[in-house]
Protein backbone atom coordinates (compact mmCIF):
# COMPACT_ATOMS: atom_id res chain seq x y z
CA UNK A 1 0.00 0.00 0.00
CA UNK A 2 1.73 3.21 -1.12
CA UNK A 3 2.59 5.76 1.52
CA UNK A 4 -0.16 8.65 0.29
CA UNK A 5 -2.97 6.00 0.73
CA UNK A 6 -1.96 6.24 4.66
CA UNK A 7 -4.00 9.12 6.81
CA UNK A 8 -6.89 10.31 5.75
CA UNK A 9 -9.23 9.81 2.76
CA UNK A 10 -12.44 11.94 1.76
CA UNK A 11 -14.15 9.62 4.14
CA UNK A 12 -12.10 10.67 6.76
CA UNK A 13 -12.09 14.21 6.31
CA UNK A 14 -16.15 13.95 5.48
CA UNK A 15 -16.60 12.80 8.96
CA UNK A 16 -14.53 15.97 10.24
CA UNK A 17 -16.16 18.72 8.57
CA UNK A 18 -19.85 17.49 8.90
CA UNK A 19 -18.78 17.23 13.03
CA UNK A 20 -17.43 20.97 13.02
CA UNK A 21 -21.02 22.22 14.07
CA UNK A 22 -20.89 19.66 17.10
CA UNK A 23 -17.42 21.40 18.00
CA UNK A 24 -18.31 25.06 18.33
CA UNK A 25 -21.22 24.57 20.17
CA UNK A 26 -18.82 22.19 22.08
CA UNK A 27 -16.13 24.92 22.08
CA UNK A 28 -18.65 27.97 23.26
CA UNK A 29 -20.00 25.76 26.13
CA UNK A 30 -16.29 24.81 27.43
CA UNK A 31 -15.17 28.70 27.07
CA UNK A 32 -18.09 30.19 28.53
CA UNK A 33 -18.48 27.51 31.81
CA UNK A 34 -14.39 28.27 32.26
CA UNK A 35 -14.45 31.78 32.27
CA UNK A 36 -17.40 31.95 34.32
CA UNK A 37 -15.74 30.04 36.90
CA UNK A 38 -12.34 30.99 36.41
CA UNK A 39 -12.41 34.72 34.31
CA UNK A 40 -9.24 35.20 32.13
CA UNK A 41 -7.47 31.72 33.61
CA UNK A 42 -10.39 29.39 31.90
CA UNK A 43 -8.85 30.00 28.52
CA UNK A 44 -6.15 27.75 29.94
CA UNK A 45 -8.45 25.50 30.95
CA UNK A 46 -9.77 25.53 27.29
CA UNK A 47 -6.66 25.34 25.87
CA UNK A 48 -6.12 21.94 27.71
CA UNK A 49 -9.96 21.01 26.21
CA UNK A 50 -8.43 21.82 22.66
CA UNK A 51 -5.01 20.02 23.09
CA UNK A 52 -6.87 17.00 25.18
CA UNK A 53 -7.93 15.69 21.25
CA UNK A 54 -4.24 14.32 21.30
CA UNK A 55 -4.49 11.84 23.60
CA UNK A 56 -6.73 9.95 20.71
CA UNK A 57 -3.08 9.08 19.59
CA UNK A 58 -1.24 8.58 22.40
CA UNK A 59 -0.54 4.69 22.82
CA UNK A 60 -1.42 4.21 26.55
CA UNK A 61 -4.82 6.34 26.40
CA UNK A 62 -5.96 4.31 23.19
CA UNK A 63 -5.25 1.11 25.22
CA UNK A 64 -6.89 2.27 28.30
CA UNK A 65 -10.14 3.33 26.30
CA UNK A 66 -10.41 0.08 24.40
CA UNK A 67 -10.02 -1.74 27.81
CA UNK A 68 -12.24 -0.04 29.83
CA UNK A 69 -14.88 1.63 27.39
CA UNK A 70 -15.02 -1.06 24.30
CA UNK A 71 -14.62 -4.15 26.58
CA UNK A 72 -11.27 -5.10 24.15
CA UNK A 73 -8.72 -7.33 26.05
CA UNK A 74 -5.05 -8.20 25.12
CA UNK A 75 -5.17 -11.82 23.52
CA UNK A 76 -4.12 -14.41 25.23
CA UNK A 77 -1.01 -16.27 24.66
CA UNK A 78 -2.97 -18.90 22.22
CA UNK A 79 -4.67 -16.19 20.50
CA UNK A 80 -2.12 -14.44 19.93
CA UNK A 81 -0.51 -17.52 18.25
CA UNK A 82 -3.76 -17.81 16.13
CA UNK A 83 -3.92 -13.72 15.10
CA UNK A 84 -0.35 -12.78 15.05
CA UNK A 85 0.59 -15.20 11.56
CA UNK A 86 -2.84 -13.44 10.36
CA UNK A 87 -2.22 -10.07 10.72
CA UNK A 88 1.23 -10.40 9.46
CA UNK A 89 0.69 -11.69 6.28
CA UNK A 90 -2.31 -9.03 5.76
CA UNK A 91 0.29 -5.79 6.66
CA UNK A 92 3.27 -7.78 4.68
CA UNK A 93 0.65 -7.19 1.32
CA UNK A 94 -0.24 -3.62 2.22
CA UNK A 95 3.76 -2.83 2.96
CA UNK A 96 2.66 -1.86 6.93
CA UNK A 97 4.88 -3.02 9.85
CA UNK A 98 2.61 -5.64 11.94
CA UNK A 99 3.74 -3.57 15.25
CA UNK A 100 2.08 -0.49 13.99
CA UNK A 101 -1.06 -1.45 15.36
CA UNK A 102 -2.33 -2.96 18.66
CA UNK A 103 -4.54 -6.43 18.09
CA UNK A 104 -7.05 -6.86 20.69
CA UNK A 105 -10.23 -9.43 21.94
CA UNK A 106 -13.48 -9.23 22.68
CA UNK A 107 -15.69 -12.05 23.70
CA UNK A 108 -18.44 -11.81 21.63
CA UNK A 109 -20.80 -14.67 20.22
CA UNK A 110 -21.01 -12.04 17.04
CA UNK A 111 -19.17 -12.48 13.81
CA UNK A 112 -17.12 -8.76 13.83
CA UNK A 113 -14.16 -7.18 15.06
CA UNK A 114 -13.50 -3.51 14.80
CA UNK A 115 -10.87 -0.14 14.10
CA UNK A 116 -10.53 1.82 17.39
CA UNK A 117 -8.67 5.08 18.26
CA UNK A 118 -5.60 5.42 15.98
CA UNK A 119 -4.12 2.12 16.47
CA UNK A 120 -6.36 -0.87 17.70
CA UNK A 121 -7.91 -3.58 16.00
CA UNK A 122 -10.05 -5.30 17.97
CA UNK A 123 -11.60 -9.02 16.81
CA UNK A 124 -14.61 -10.96 18.51
CA UNK A 125 -13.57 -14.23 20.04
CA UNK A 126 -16.37 -15.95 17.61
CA UNK A 127 -14.38 -14.44 14.57
CA UNK A 128 -10.79 -15.80 16.50
CA UNK A 129 -12.05 -18.80 17.01
CA UNK A 130 -14.41 -19.39 14.11
CA UNK A 131 -13.55 -18.21 10.74
CA UNK A 132 -10.74 -19.97 8.87
CA UNK A 133 -7.16 -17.97 8.48
CA UNK A 134 -8.44 -17.03 4.87
CA UNK A 135 -11.98 -15.09 5.62
CA UNK A 136 -9.65 -13.66 9.44
CA UNK A 137 -7.56 -12.10 7.26
CA UNK A 138 -10.23 -10.98 5.21
CA UNK A 139 -11.55 -9.18 8.36
CA UNK A 140 -8.82 -8.07 9.42
CA UNK A 141 -7.33 -6.52 6.15
CA UNK A 142 -11.18 -4.61 6.17
CA UNK A 143 -10.07 -2.88 9.66
CA UNK A 144 -7.12 -2.32 8.55
CA UNK A 145 -8.49 -0.09 5.60
CA UNK A 146 -10.30 1.96 8.11
CA UNK A 147 -7.19 2.70 9.84
CA UNK A 148 -4.89 3.35 6.63
CA UNK A 149 -8.13 5.63 5.64
CA UNK A 150 -8.16 7.40 8.72
CA UNK A 151 -11.95 6.35 9.71
CA UNK A 152 -11.41 4.91 13.41
CA UNK A 153 -9.09 8.51 14.43
CA UNK A 154 -11.27 10.52 13.02
CA UNK A 155 -14.64 9.01 14.09
CA UNK A 156 -13.03 9.07 17.60
CA UNK A 157 -11.60 12.80 17.43
CA UNK A 158 -15.41 14.28 15.93
CA UNK A 159 -16.81 12.12 18.60
CA UNK A 160 -14.55 13.41 21.54
CA UNK A 161 -14.62 17.17 20.72
CA UNK A 162 -18.36 16.96 20.49
CA UNK A 163 -18.85 15.05 23.74
CA UNK A 164 -19.49 18.47 25.81
CA UNK A 165 -22.64 19.53 23.02
CA UNK A 166 -23.71 15.92 23.59
CA UNK A 167 -23.84 16.14 27.29
CA UNK A 168 -25.70 20.05 28.05
CA UNK A 169 -28.28 18.45 25.37
CA UNK A 170 -28.73 15.45 27.72
CA UNK A 171 -28.91 17.68 30.50
CA UNK A 172 -31.54 19.83 29.19
CA UNK A 173 -33.82 17.54 27.97
CA UNK A 174 -33.42 15.64 30.83
CA UNK A 175 -34.48 19.61 32.20
CA UNK A 176 -37.37 20.16 29.90
CA UNK A 177 -38.64 16.16 30.64
CA UNK A 178 -39.11 17.61 34.30
CA UNK A 179 -40.34 20.99 33.59
CA UNK A 180 -43.31 19.55 31.62
CA UNK A 181 -43.75 16.97 34.29
CA UNK A 182 -44.31 18.96 37.25
CA UNK A 183 -46.35 21.86 34.66
CA UNK A 184 -48.62 19.13 34.02
CA UNK A 185 -49.60 17.89 37.51
CA UNK A 186 -50.07 21.80 38.41
CA UNK A 187 -52.36 22.90 35.33
CA UNK A 188 -53.15 22.87 31.72
CA UNK A 189 -52.14 26.65 31.43
CA UNK A 190 -48.75 25.78 33.21
CA UNK A 191 -47.96 23.37 30.74
CA UNK A 192 -49.02 25.86 28.11
CA UNK A 193 -46.78 28.27 29.20
CA UNK A 194 -43.69 25.83 29.27
CA UNK A 195 -44.38 25.27 25.89
CA UNK A 196 -44.67 28.48 25.07
CA UNK A 197 -41.25 29.09 26.75
CA UNK A 198 -39.28 26.67 25.18
CA UNK A 199 -41.02 27.34 22.01
CA UNK A 200 -39.30 31.29 22.25
CA UNK A 201 -35.94 29.69 23.82
CA UNK A 202 -35.68 27.35 20.47
CA UNK A 203 -36.50 30.20 18.02
CA UNK A 204 -34.41 32.80 19.33
CA UNK A 205 -31.36 30.00 19.61
CA UNK A 206 -32.10 29.48 16.15
CA UNK A 207 -32.23 33.02 14.84
CA UNK A 208 -29.05 34.17 16.41
CA UNK A 209 -27.01 30.57 15.98
CA UNK A 210 -28.92 29.18 12.50
CA UNK A 211 -25.68 28.39 10.72
CA UNK A 212 -24.64 25.84 13.77
CA UNK A 213 -28.37 25.28 14.48
CA UNK A 214 -29.38 23.67 11.15
CA UNK A 215 -26.61 21.49 10.32
CA UNK A 216 -26.73 19.90 13.82
CA UNK A 217 -30.31 18.99 12.24
CA UNK A 218 -28.60 16.93 9.39
CA UNK A 219 -25.26 15.73 11.73
CA UNK A 220 -26.92 12.09 12.39
CA UNK A 221 -27.90 11.40 8.61
CA UNK A 222 -24.55 12.60 7.33
CA UNK A 223 -22.22 10.72 10.07
CA UNK A 224 -24.48 7.44 9.21
CA UNK A 225 -24.17 8.07 5.37
CA UNK A 226 -19.75 8.60 5.88
CA UNK A 227 -20.05 5.89 8.24
CA UNK A 228 -21.53 3.89 4.99
CA UNK A 229 -18.82 5.31 2.73
CA UNK A 230 -16.32 4.08 5.22
CA UNK A 231 -17.33 0.33 5.48
CA UNK A 232 -16.96 0.38 1.19
CA UNK A 233 -13.71 1.95 1.49
CA UNK A 234 -12.61 -0.56 3.99
CA UNK A 235 -14.15 -2.90 1.97
CA UNK A 236 -12.22 -2.04 -1.30
CA UNK A 237 -8.69 -1.25 0.55
CA UNK A 238 -9.11 -4.96 1.47
CA UNK A 239 -10.27 -6.31 -2.10
CA UNK A 240 -7.05 -4.35 -3.30
CA UNK A 241 -4.86 -6.34 -1.53
CA UNK A 242 -6.26 -9.58 -2.99
CA UNK A 243 -8.82 -10.24 0.11
CA UNK A 244 -12.03 -10.09 -2.39
CA UNK A 245 -13.30 -13.77 -2.16
CA UNK A 246 -12.64 -14.20 1.44
CA UNK A 247 -14.65 -10.99 2.49
CA UNK A 248 -17.42 -11.92 -0.12
CA UNK A 249 -17.06 -15.26 2.36
CA UNK A 250 -17.49 -13.55 5.17
CA UNK A 251 -20.48 -11.25 4.00
CA UNK A 252 -22.59 -14.16 2.73
CA UNK A 253 -21.70 -15.72 6.02
CA UNK A 254 -23.09 -12.59 7.90
CA UNK A 255 -26.04 -12.46 5.29
CA UNK A 256 -27.25 -16.36 6.50
CA UNK A 257 -26.83 -15.52 10.22
CA UNK A 258 -28.78 -12.34 9.73
CA UNK A 259 -31.60 -14.61 7.28
CA UNK A 260 -31.56 -17.54 10.71
CA UNK A 261 -31.91 -15.05 13.22
CA UNK A 262 -35.48 -13.71 11.38
CA UNK A 263 -35.89 -16.91 10.67
CA UNK A 264 -35.87 -17.99 14.60
CA UNK A 265 -37.98 -14.92 15.26
CA UNK A 266 -40.32 -15.84 12.93
CA UNK A 267 -40.83 -19.41 14.37
CA UNK A 268 -41.31 -18.12 17.82
CA UNK A 269 -44.06 -15.63 16.52
CA UNK A 270 -42.20 -12.44 16.82
CA UNK A 271 -42.60 -10.00 14.11
CA UNK A 272 -40.04 -8.98 12.15
CA UNK A 273 -40.33 -5.55 10.82
CA UNK A 274 -38.08 -4.54 7.61
CA UNK A 275 -35.98 -1.37 8.52
CA UNK A 276 -38.11 1.95 7.18
CA UNK A 277 -36.27 4.52 5.10
CA UNK A 278 -35.21 6.67 7.68
CA UNK A 279 -33.41 3.51 9.99
CA UNK A 280 -31.60 3.20 7.05
CA UNK A 281 -30.87 6.50 6.98
CA UNK A 282 -29.16 6.67 10.10
CA UNK A 283 -27.81 3.54 9.67
CA UNK A 284 -23.83 2.93 9.34
CA UNK A 285 -23.51 0.37 7.99
CA UNK A 286 -24.80 -0.45 4.11
CA UNK A 287 -26.72 -3.35 3.27
CA UNK A 288 -24.70 -6.65 2.87
CA UNK A 289 -26.47 -7.06 -0.89
CA UNK A 290 -24.69 -3.15 -1.46
CA UNK A 291 -21.16 -4.32 -0.08
CA UNK A 292 -20.78 -7.72 -2.32
CA UNK A 293 -22.06 -5.71 -5.38
CA UNK A 294 -19.20 -3.04 -4.68
CA UNK A 295 -17.03 -6.17 -4.25
CA UNK A 296 -18.07 -7.46 -7.83
CA UNK A 297 -15.31 -5.93 -9.55
CA UNK A 298 -12.57 -7.69 -7.79
CA UNK A 299 -13.89 -10.83 -7.52
CA UNK A 300 -14.73 -10.70 -11.31
CA UNK A 301 -10.40 -10.25 -11.60
CA UNK A 302 -10.35 -14.26 -9.47
CA UNK A 303 -12.30 -15.98 -11.79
Amino acid sequence: MAAHQRGADATAVGRLLVQVPGFLVSFLIVGGLSVSLFGNAGWLVVLAWLASGALVFHRPTELAFARHVLGLRQPLAEERMRLEPVWREVTARAGIEPQTYELMVEHSDDLNAMAAAGHVVGVTTFSLNRLPSSRLAAVLAHELGHHTGGHAWAGLLGYWYSTPGRVVWAVARRITWLAFFVARHISLAATGVVLLCLGALLMAVTAALWFVVIPLVFTPYLLAHFGRRGELRADQQAAALGFAPMLAEVLHEMQAQDDAERARAVAAGRRVKKPGKLAQLLSSHPETHTRLLALEPYLRTHL
